[in-house]
């Protein structure tokens, strides 16, 4: 996996999870929605590993995670969200919503359509969603 396919899979899993909750299936929408935000940090994170070279070992064994608190800290961009939040205060309260998600969300059976639409907003609205502002660093 490089670079380029993380970003290409945040965007498909933002298409997927768009068509799921558009044909009524919150809880898929739900569950791949997060893995926008994933694949999208995990782009991040690539991106700080240089051609040639061997990455630390704990960068690697920290990036192989589904936390998306951990992984935006491993992207090494704790600082400048805090600071785009403070400019732009409708992504702290779309952070907040997306760090709800967690992989274990796929056993979920009873994530509603607003809940899904509402961590759809928070990753890809255009005002302060958290996708558009992760891929001015990826």
């Amino acid at each position: 996996m490089n670079r380029i396919n993380f970003q290409e899979l945040a965007e498909l899993r933002l298409r997927e999870s768009k068509t799921l909750l558009a044909a009524g299936f919150p809880e898929g929408a739900y569950y791949l929605a997060g893995y926008v935000i994933e694949c999208a940090l995990k782009a991040c994170i690539a991106k700080r590993t240089r051609e040639h070279d061997f990455p630390e070992k704990k960068l690697v064994n920290d990036s192989h995670t589904h936390n998306l608190k951990d992984l935006l800290r491993v992207a090494e961009l704790n600082i400048e969200l805090d600071t785009a939040m403070q400019i732009v205060p409708s992504m702290k309260a779309n952070w907040t919503i997306i760090l709800n998600w967690s992989e274990s969300s796929r056993y979920e059976k009873s994530i509603s359509g607003q809940e899904a639409a509402e961590l759809l907003h928070a990753i890809d609205h255009p005002s302060g969603g958290l996708l558009q502002w992760i891929q001015l660093h990826w």
